[in-house]
């Protein structure tokens, strides 16, 4: 039977508890956000005491249906000030479900100064005193792996963490211990700094699959679905080849690739930052690179990849598109060598790789570097590590470098920075950025399906029409998928094989004895997303905070020369059913 543990790290009780009614048949983003919404005030001070930090998998977690052991991190975000939901692959997701642990909930702080680790196992877990305090995440892995093992995954902040900056990331342990996936956005890794909670250990030894009502029609199920994911041109061939760096020349050719601050939607170098090189490079160089590496068990779209160096050293895993875009083409730099070992400083240290990216961008925009600047870019990274003053201002992300530098073109909607699609060349996609409750979050209804890569049907990228539906559409499905734990890179699949779909749903009513049908899926959607915008309006954030900066109406885009023209009040439609 599932629990929940309560871990206070003021008495240092850690207490598990049945899961309460108000939490049943939920997990992952529906259970972090349903659970943050019900105990977080919603005016509390995202770094106090009275926020709280949640984790957990989701409802599929622990089985083995395909790239269903993703991991929700859920608070109230130091970056937008409303709800957060971050999402994460690696090993502790899956782990966290075979021991049974619904979910994960942070309470109260420690004392200034002091820092713990968190001993989780079977029915059991365990403050004790951080052996890791002042490390950044691959030496503190390293140094917790000595003491606990290598059966064991581990989930811990870099000093971006401890410096709580507000775009400081979780870092989770892939299969490798390696350091390298994230819960990146909204800076919950700020939330878990405040709590002085350096790392969690999770042991899953006698942890197992917990059991299925009806195994027969759920290995079924999971035989369907596993087909559908590999016989999708996008997630059995697409991903596992190139990473989500097969974007970067489509978006490129689309006139949708963000370049030097938003200024224009093609990057000239953008075939030196592409997965077509990256796969290139990965396969010349040998040694420790790898071409379809899967971040977590179970995983078989394996969209990761291990990027070698010029000797065939690990070098970091393959850039995703956000960060190659970011560090890239936003940034004017086409040097794939330089843009993995800012990837790479960036997991290590702690912070996202998209807010941190743009603001490196921003800096630029201000004078301090010039577009191109690789070295430069490479110094200014450095100081976050060191908590210099330009350090934290960069390790706060977009919103807080503009408003330092006294920047008009700021790309950012609730203080989080946009990622790697113009809203004036991918409209559905700036729809979402605008209205998502979590700020801009291109994962939160995911346009670039229909508007680029012609999944689930086509809609124009360049024109108004359509795209208010699509985000809405798109939003509430993506709600329902971060509840089951799934990838959200299921969703190519899904949009375009009905069965799929069918598929995920037949899985929920064979593990748990359900009997719900695909309208209950849509309305869990609906019901996760009213939950988080509920939360949002009580802490203040209301429609007029649902817009794009202003220079997104006002500049054309080029090549297309567009504008973003959804009106204000079809973007206070969006999420209204």
């Amino acid at each position: 039977m599932y629990k929940i543990l309560r871990v206070n790290m003021a008495t240092k009780n850690c207490v598990f508890e049945d899961v309460p009614p108000d939490y049943a048949g939920l997990g992952g983003r529906g259970l972090t956000s349903t659970i943050v919404a019900k105990e977080v005030p919603a005016t509390s001070t995202p770094l106090g005491p009275h926020n709280k930090l949640v984790i957990a998998p989701g409802l599929l977690g622990g089985t083995n249906c395909a790239n269903s052991n993703r991991v929700s991190v859920g608070c109230k975000s130091p970056m937008t000030g409303g709800i957060k939901e971050a999402n994460s692959g690696g090993q502790p997701g899956g782990h966290l479900a075979k021991l049974g642990i619904h979910a994960v909930i942070i309470e109260d702080m420690a004392p200034e100064g002091e820092w713990y680790q968190l001993e989780l196992g079977k029915d059991s877990a365990k403050l004790v005193p951080s052996l890791v305090t002042g490390l950044n995440n691959y030496d503190a892995v390293a140094k917790l792996v000595e003491k606990y093992g290598k059966e064991c995954s581990y989930v811990s902040i870099g000093r971006a963490g401890e410096f709580k900056l507000a775009a400081a990331s979780i870092a989770f342990t892939d299969r490798e211990l390696r350091p390298a996936r994230h819960a990146g956005r909204g800076g919950v890794g700020a939330v878990m700094g405040s709590k002085g909670l350096k790392a969690v250990i999770i042991n899953p030894a006698e942890g197992k699959n917990l059991p299925l009502d009806n195994p027969e029609a759920f290995n079924a199920a999971a035989k369907r679905f596993a087909k559908a994911l590999t016989e999708h041109p996008v997630c059995g061939q697409g991903l596992p080849n190139y990473g989500t760096a097969v974007l970067v020349n489509i978006l490129h050719e689309a006139g949708g690739l963000p370049t030097r601050n938003f200024s224009t939607g093609r990057f000239e170098g953008h075939e030196s930052v592409s997965g077509e090189m990256l796969n290139q490079i990965t396969k010349e160089r040998g040694g420790d690179g790898v071409v379809a590496h899967g971040c977590m068990s179970g995983c078989i779209m394996r969209c990761s990849g291990i990027y070698p160096d010029k000797n065939g050293k690990f070098m970091g895993k393959w850039p995703e598109y956000e960060t190659l875009w970011a560090f890239g083409p936003n940034s004017g730099i086409d040097d794939l060598d330089m843009i993995a070992r800012y990837d790479y400083m960036c997991d290590d240290v702690g912070v996202d790789t998209i807010d941190v990216g743009a603001a490196i961008a921003l800096f630029m925009e201000a004078g301090v570097l010039k577009f191109g600047d690789a070295e430069g870019a490479l110094k200014l990274l450095g100081e976050i590590s060191q908590g210099s003053p330009i350090g934290r201002i960069l390790g706060c992300g977009v919103a807080i470098t503009g408003k330092v530098y006294g920047l008009r073109r700021v790309p950012e909607v609730k203080g989080q920075g946009l990622p790697a699609y113009d809203p004036r060349a991918v409209k559905g996609q700036g729809v979402t950025y605008a209205t998502t409750p979590m700020g801009a979050d291109h994962t939160a209804g995911y346009a670039v399906t229909a508007n680029i890569l012609s999944v689930g049907g086509t809609v124009d990228p360049l024109s108004s029409s359509g795209q208010v539906e699509l985000s809405r559409n798109l939003q509430i499905a993506t709600a329902a998928v971060d509840t089951t734990g799934l990838c959200l890179f299921v969703a190519f699949a899904v949009l375009d094989n009905p069965d799929a779909l069918v598929a995920i749903v037949d899985m929920l009513n064979a593990r748990y004895g359900l009997s719900l049908g695909l309208d209950d899926v849509t309305a869990l959607g609906k019901t996760v997303l009213e939950t988080e915008l509920d939360f949002n309006r009580r802490a203040g954030i209301s429609s007029p905070s649902d817009r794009l900066p202003d220079f997104f109406k006002d500049e054309k885009f080029p090549p297309h020369n567009t504008t973003f023209d959804i009106t204000d009040a079809e973007l206070d439609s969006v999420l209204k059913w």
